[in-house]
């Protein structure tokens, strides 16, 4: 994932059997990443995934990608 575009677009997509939003869409995948990890319950984001430049991203590599070095977001201390 060396190459992953933090600057593209991204479509967040919720896990199933959970009520409120299952679809997002975001400017920035960085945005998408830092949203999956910082807000939604750990449970929810067991079973999410991210979409970027049609290629998608499980909740683990989600979370490698939100822990990278390249990750231009600041992070929430608690996530």
């Amino acid at each position: 994932m060396s190459t992953f575009d933090y600057e593209a677009s991204a479509e967040l997509f919720a896990a199933r059997g959970h009520p409120g939003i299952r679809y997002q869409r975001f400017d920035r995948a960085a945005e998408a990443i830092r949203h999956a990890i910082e807000k939604l319950p750990p449970k929810m984001l067991a079973g999410s995934s991210i979409e970027v430049n049609d290629q998608r991203y499980n909740a683990a590599q989600i979370r490698a990608l939100y822990e990278s070095e390249r990750y231009p977001l600041s992070r929430n201390k608690h996530s």
